[in-house]
């Protein structure tokens, strides 16, 4: 059962630096490699390299918008449950979802918690790999947006949030998966 709590974990070097709005200006082209990453993965308590996954198994890194570990972004929140009630069917098909969140450690481990989260949750505290995949930034957070990348690695598809279209629905994410 989610519980929450006040605001004493949003106001951080995190939020702060994330403050100002930066559109996704992704400029990372379908057909080519991505930025390589090596984070936490607080689900497994392991470290995960996205290069682990190259001739391995296609992959959705899915960049999410947690502002704290009680605080998530109202567009994010239904995808989050949705992507964790589904990802069985994304491993049925040979590929794994990365949920990659700017939450610390610490909060990452109360998400994992208390949202019962099968698939890995990789913390980017430091907003790095956000940054590297261009997904923008608003209110204390960087934005969410979704890349599937194929057993090469190579770029297949992306989503970018607009307030249109805030994430890729599952049904799209596995539909874009049986294209691979």
């Amino acid at each position: 059962m989610l519980t929450f709590t006040d605001f004493s974990g949003l106001f951080n070097r995190r939020f702060l630096n994330n403050l100002f709005p930066i559109p996704a200006t992704n400029r990372l082209a379908l057909g080519l490699v991505t930025p390589g990453f090596e984070l936490s993965d607080i689900t497994h308590d392991r470290q995960i390299k996205l290069s682990d996954y190259k001739n391995d198994r296609p992959v959705i890194l899915a960049f999410t918008r947690i502002f704290t570990e009680k605080q998530y972004c109202p567009f994010c929140f239904p995808h989050i449950k949705a992507l964790n009630e589904q990802y069985q069917q994304f491993v049925d098909r040979g590929a794994d979802v990365l949920m990659i969140t700017s939450t610390d450690p610490q909060q990452s481990k109360k998400v994992v918690q208390d949202l019962g989260l099968k698939m890995p949750l990789l913390s980017d505290s430091s907003c790095r790999v956000f940054r590297d995949y261009q997904t923008g930034q608003a209110l204390g957070a960087p934005l969410p947006a979704q890349f599937l990348l194929d057993r090469q690695g190579i770029l297949r598809y992306k989503h970018l949030f607009s307030f249109l279209n805030h994430n890729a629905s599952v049904d799209t994410l596995l539909s874009a998966l049986d294209r691979v």
